[in-house]
């Protein structure tokens, strides 16, 4: 007999459980010896690991083995953290700051978020000095060429500044979340034939290249500050785009077995029929953020996690996890093959969103290149630095920009559109443009596997010393004119 897991209950006395037993959070320095250990007790409550996995993640810690145990109504937890250059947390400051944070997600009442996103059933949390209020793009379609220099041009030409964002691209899909303000009033775009106006413009660009009937979306609204976690909901758009669907997992991943020196990504999804637990054993290519992707995908497909193992060693790092479907919330049953896969599928294209692939035939590993900015802001400068991508015929395949005061602060992945090397002088032409410091990152903290897909090649993104000339032409700056004022057309109606 199945047993279903329902992790709903009375608020009153979730309030009273909390009362009485309020978390407790102890960071040690002391019981290991090359990490910090942060322990979480707490009474459990629904996506509380998320959160925990969250607030670590978004101050930039690296954590490098979890145990995890939330069987009943109490949540204990153990990670082993620590900085981005591996080293113990030292700063008082920054432990007290963890300690709140951490005790403050307990404490979060569990409210409604994003209703037109089935995926999507808990509190998220802004990202960035934003506003009371924010105006959003959420953007899914087809990946090409060129797509984020237009969108940004679109923006400043209807008079829109871009105060952060974040774009990933899979499998031949893009996801961006950017936020904007208008320019002329300083703050979010509250008129609505005004906000109408501007997305059906970034509409026509989406569009203008695309098939009829193919899959894109174009969504640009106000959202209450602290109600957003940009990355997780880039999880979201991604799988409601179905970027999963092609996904190809390493040979033999529903056996558990890895093939010796195989470093690509292995799932598999076995049944522990004593307990009642579902059995999902991930081996992977460790990096940054890899718990937080796992977990935020399984927290939002609705499977409880009742315990968990996250190891990693060397460059590789394992995760086990015991979970349950939630009936209550939405989740589908495992019994059927058609659903393991389904999950099998998701936890692989998790992993890889923030390492882009690139379709190339014959297929070929490529190298990218990091180009990281900081310059003062200003009005249009997304615009003018994805331009000089653009003319040089780079794809942006990842980015990650933001605001620290009246500096613009940005990192982007770049590849080469016809699979060449990717020329390191480009941080020069994107300097000459915008001025302020450009920095090209010639050292990854991980290798990207290659993919196991004869048309599939995943970006390296360490790069190497071969300079070529920047590709420049007249044709190339006429035709991205002709691309911007594209966008300033309406769309045609019969």
């Amino acid at each position: 007999m199945d047993m279903f897991y329902h992790p709903h209950m009375d608020r009153e006395i979730e309030s009273l459980i909390e009362r009485i037993h309020p978390p407790r959070v102890c960071i040690d320095n002391d019981s290991c010896r090359e990490c910090t250990v942060v322990k979480v007790d707490s009474a459990n409550k629904h996506g509380i690991l998320l959160e925990m996995v969250q607030v670590l993640t978004d101050l930039d810690l690296i954590i490098s083995r979890s145990y995890i145990s939330s069987d009943g109504g109490w949540f204990m937890d153990v990670f082993h953290v620590t900085d981005q250059a591996g080293k113990k947390l030292t700063d008082e400051t920054l432990m007290l700051h963890i300690q709140q944070e951490l005790c403050n997600t307990r404490r979060k009442g569990d409210t409604s978020s994003d209703e037109d996103d089935e995926s999507t059933s808990d509190p998220y949390r802004c990202e960035g000095p934003h506003s009371l209020q924010n105006t959003a793009l959420e953007m899914t379609g087809l990946d090409r060429p060129g797509l984020l220099s237009e969108l940004a041009a679109v923006l400043v030409d209807l008079g829109c500044t871009v105060t952060s964002g974040m774009a990933w691209t899979h499998n031949d899909r893009a996801a961006c979340i950017i936020y904007v303000e208008d320019a002329l009033k300083a703050g979010p775009i509250k008129d609505p034939i005004r906000l109408g106006h501007v997305q059906e413009q970034l509409q026509n660009v989406v569009e203008a290249h695309g098939d009829i009937g193919e899959r894109k979306s174009v969504r640009l609204r106000n959202l209450a500050a602290g109600r957003t976690h940009t990355e997780r909901r880039l999880h979201q758009l991604m799988y409601a785009d179905r970027d999963y669907e092609s996904c190809r997992a390493c040979h033999g991943e529903s056996s558990g077995e890895h093939k010796k020196g195989c470093d690509g990504t292995h799932v598999s999804v076995s049944r522990c029929k004593d307990k009642g637990y579902w059995v999902v054993n991930v081996r992977s290519r460790d990096r940054p953020k890899l718990l937080f992707d796992t977990v935020c995908v399984l927290t939002d497909l609705h499977y409880v996690v009742f315990h968990a193992a996250i190891r990693s060693k060397s460059s590789m790092a394992d995760q086990e996890y015991f979970i349950k479907h939630d009936i209550g919330a939405g989740g589908s049953c495992l019994d059927e093959e058609s659903e393991r896969q389904k999950l099998i599928l998701c936890l692989i294209a998790a992993i890889e969103r923030r390492v882009s692939h690139v379709r190339l035939t014959p297929p070929t590993t490529i190298k990218g290149l990091r180009v990281d900015i900081r310059t003062k802001n200003r009005m249009g400068l997304l615009s003018n630095v994805t331009r000089v991508f653009r003319e040089n015929g780079l794809s942006v395949s990842r980015v990650e920009i933001g605001t620290q005061g009246d500096k613009a602060v940005g990192s982007f992945f770049l590849t080469d559109c016809s699979g060449q090397e990717v020329n390191p002088n480009i941080a020069e032409l994107v300097r000459q443009e915008c001025g302020g410091t450009v920095v090209t990152d010639h050292k990854s903290p991980y290798r990207v596997p290659k993919s196991s897909s004869s048309s599939l090649s995943v970006m390296d993104e360490t790069t190497n010393n071969l300079v070529a000339n920047p590709i420049v032409s007249i044709g190339n700056m006429l035709w991205s004119q002709i691309e911007r004022l594209s966008g300033s057309f309406g769309s045609i109606r019969s």
